[in-house]
């Protein structure tokens, strides 16, 4: 049976995405689960996998495109089925609704949510009419940032249809006439032209900063810090890999920092939820997020029961996870859940940091570099390897006592690290 294909939702929180290019042909056969395409959002960029089997049909949107949560992208027929069937479809749908109340307005530009405008025009013989044009929201979207009014770009697409190529046509057009005009005379002491650049923020970055932002606003953060002994678990990740030798896994600080992190949730349960509209939410399993930097930002794919998973499954799936975030390969349900996060810029030299909160998590535990101090052990000096790890925790969710309570696990998995592979 013929059914739509629309923009998902991919994250939570998230109104419009960019199909950054499709993975399969118009007229090609998919099946149920099938990636057709790599979705661009905020956060990330997916493979959106189709929701059923059939042949695609009516691809309704570009690669390139910006487009809201919910519209219809394409459709998907049955055998023998008519593409009629799709257009029956979006008749019924929102698109169509959508198109009806474009028309049905005079203003010459749409609104953002609305793929076309209006414009009147003359005819050779005088009379006056009215022209419909349809500009993609990620073409709209460029045309508004450049300045450039749409009524006076052509479009190359279907049915005259205004893509994103035409805006930047348009774009380098404006650019090579000003790069040809006499220069605008500045004053000799004024330099501050090459003193700095600037660049738009990507969808991503706009994304971090505004979650961030609320978070900090909004969420009562507080801090506890611990020194851990690390000799023991570097040796105990020495001789883990001799063993793995010739496996090609080896396991790494940080995968042994996320086995102690669980073991510690799962040691204080109170820690292991989330705030959620004036509840607090518990939960039964350890779910750990892991921030991975990538090229335009900063992800946290999820790691699901890490307490009850061994060491060297949680390497592997890190793995798994690390080259996939690089190439955008992440699923949308690895981006969502879990309580806590674990961040770790210790490869970077950092000795510690505060990290914020990726709310509605109740906290974030930042680990820093091995540093080699002098302590006292039984009061004779001695050189170990030392880092310091960072509990930020929601205050509404996590109680002083209970964040020290967690961090104290932390620790000791840490410093008793046989713990880690029982």
């Amino acid at each position: 049976m013929a059914h739509l294909l629309t923009m998902p939702a991919v994250v939570a929180d998230t109104e419009e995405a960019v199909l950054a290019s499709w993975l399969v042909n118009e007229g090609d056969e998919v099946m149920v689960g099938q990636p057709i395409a790599e979705v661009e959002t905020e956060k990330a960029t997916v493979e959106m996998e189709s929701t059923g089997t059939g042949r695609l049909s009516k691809v309704l949107v570009n690669s390139g495109d910006l487009v809201a949560v919910g519209t219809p992208i394409a459709g998907l027929l049955d055998p023998g089925e008519h593409e009629t069937a799709i257009d029956q479809l979006l008749s019924e749908s929102d698109y169509r609704a959508t198109e009806k109340k474009a028309q049905s307005q005079p203003s010459v530009e749409a609104t953002p949510e609305e793929s076309s405008y209006t414009t009147q025009k003359v005819s050779e013989a005088g009379e006056t009419f009215r022209q419909r044009t349809f500009i993609s929201p990620i073409a709209r979207k460029m045309a508004k940032e450049a300045g450039l009014a749409f009524e006076n770009l052509i479009g190359s697409g279907p049915n005259g249809r205004i893509i994103r190529a035409d805006v930047e046509t348009e774009i380098a057009k404006h650019n090579a006439t000003q790069q040809h005009a006499p220069a605008p005379l500045v004053p000799e002491e004024s330099n501050s032209s090459a003193s700095y650049y600037e660049e738009k923020p990507s969808p991503m970055r706009k994304a971090i900063a505004r979650r961030l932002s609320e978070s900090k606003a909004s969420v009562p953060h507080f801090y506890l810090t611990v020194s851990v002994f690390m000799d023991e678990l570097l040796r105990t990740r020495e001789e883990i890999n001799a063993q793995l030798d010739g496996s090609g896994l080896r396991v790494t600080v940080n995968d042994l920092f996320l086995k102690a992190l669980a073991i510690a949730l799962h040691e204080v349960p109170e820690a292991n939820a989330t705030w959620s509209n004036d509840v607090i939410r518990y939960y039964k399993r350890v779910d750990i997020a892991v921030a991975i930097a990538i090229e335009n930002g900063l992800i946290t794919p999820v790691l699901q029961n890490v307490s009850g998973r061994s060491v060297s499954s949680i390497s592997k799936s890190m793995n798994d996870v690390k080259e996939r975030s690089q190439v955008g390969k992440i699923r949308q349900d690895e981006l969502e859940g879990g309580s806590f996060t674990l961040s770790n810029l210790g490869m970077f030299g950092v000795r510690d940091f505060s990290a914020i909160i990726n709310s509605p998590q109740a906290g974030i535990v930042a680990t820093g570099a091995v540093e080699e101090q002098v302590v006292a052990i039984d009061g004779e000096p001695k050189v170990m390897r030392i880092i310091n790890a960072t509990l930020s925790a929601d205050h509404r969710v996590v109680d002083g006592s209970v964040g020290a309570r967690l961090m104290q696990a932390f620790k000791n998995a840490i410093e008793k690290p046989m713990r880690l592979l029982v």
